[in-house]
């Protein structure tokens, strides 16, 4: 089974056909491919995702160095070893800054040569998994719809996503606050950072404090060892405080202490630790409701509050209904193996006429329940039985 392409661009036959048996020796994995001169491998680099290249630098008509730049330019992931019988160290240095993986000189030594050849098929598989990973992700939190209430949040996104402003999302529960959160971090210049992610309503009371500040070794009576907190999990990135409206006065005050000198204190520890970290929250409560009662700290919610974000109930969005379900019933055919099944407009009238008390996460579970149970085309009948 071919799992690595790879081609060799060499003007000189012999060296082709030596370079092309050693690898084709190495692995019956290679499937190996050959091209004489520039012009001919810019071709077929165009027409083929290759795994790897090897290519010569001194060459007729496009020599390595340009074969280099226009493949840096079209397929940037692909590594490109450069070859060469008139090695020095000045042209190693040029070919490095250019974007080549590695420099080797002719004669190549065979063991140098096939171990450079493995690190860099290993490199190009992770930087592909990478890129499907971050896709996956991606796709997993998609803004989808195209009303005015959604189009207006990814306008207010897309303005603050650059920015270090602290954002505050409000709306009801299932409504799809994290994606708005998620948005906000890929968008901004920390999304190479991390997104820590912190439900302050599934957190107890007690461990919220050493959840989001980390402890020392004998804080308290658990505490067998030091314990690294999410703000210090998030530096350099964003930490999203969900449900924030539940988080205790105590805790309370130790983030407001975080925003303001954007330093941490471990639970039984007296040292601080500056951290760099963007504050996403998100609430399903009306936190000025929250501070007359005196449950929330009116000085946290100002700090949190510089840009408001608020996400509409899914009934607001009626319009959108229609898209979410497409897009549902595409992911749940994907999960489960088999073809997507089509909604009448009778079953999306009947689903646009619901109250989503779950908002989108009900939807999401009901499009699943049609899917399973219901006909292969999906009628007003099956919405009238299966969801009421």
């Amino acid at each position: 089974m071919i799992s690595s392409r790879i081609l060799i661009v060499e003007d000189e036959a012999a060296i082709r056909r030596v370079l092309k048996n050693i690898l084709m020796e190495e692995s019956d994995a290679y499937q190996v491919d050959e091209a004489e001169e520039g012009l001919e491998a810019m071709e077929k680099i165009k027409a083929v995702d290759y795994d790897l290249i090897l290519c010569d630098i001194k060459m007729p008509k496009m020599d390595g160095l340009e074969v280099l730049n226009a493949t840096m330019k079209i397929k940037p992931d692909v590594p490109v070893v450069m070859i060469s019988g008139h090695g020095d160290l000045e042209t190693a240095v040029e070919c490095m800054k250019k974007g080549a993986f590695d420099y080797i000189a002719k004669p190549p030594d065979l063991n140098r040569l096939l171990n450079t050849v493995r690190i860099a098929l290993d490199r190009k598989q992770l930087v592909t998994e990478n890129k499907r990973l971050k896709k996956k992700v991606s796709q997993k939190y998609e803004m989808i719809g195209k009303s005015e209430a959604m189009e207006q949040i990814k306008a207010i996104i897309d303005k603050v996503a650059p920015t270090e402003a602290r954002v505050l999302i409000t709306g009801e529960n299932g409504t799809g606050k994290e994606l708005v959160a998620h948005h906000l971090h890929q968008k901004s210049a920390r999304s190479k950072g991390p997104i820590i992610e912190v439900n302050c309503a599934a957190i107890p009371p007690e461990l919220i404090e050493s959840e989001l500040f980390g402890h020392v070794k004998g804080a308290f009576t658990s505490a067998n060892k030091d314990h690294v907190g999410k703000f210090e999990h998030a530096d350099g990135g964003t930490i999203f405080l969900d449900e924030i409206g539940d988080m205790s006065l105590s805790a309370q005050a130790k983030v407001l202490r975080v925003l303001q000198e954007s330093k941490i204190e471990r639970v039984g520890s007296n040292k601080s630790k500056v951290v760099d970290v963007r504050v996403i929250a998100a609430t399903n409560k009306d936190l000025k409701a929250e501070i007359e009662k005196k449950k929330f700290r009116e000085d946290l919610y100002h700090r949190l509050a510089v840009i408001l974000i608020h996400v509409p109930k899914l009934n607001k969005r009626e319009g959108d209904i229609p898209l979410l379900i497409e897009h549902f019933s595409q992911k749940i055919a994907e999960e489960q193996g088999a073809a997507p099944k089509k909604f009448t407009a009778g079953a999306i009238k009947a689903l646009q006429k619901q109250e989503w008390p779950g908002n989108i996460r009900e939807l999401r579970n009901v499009v699943e329940r049609l899917f399973i149970l219901g006909k292969k085309e999906i009628d007003e009948a099956d919405v009238k039985q299966f969801v009421g």
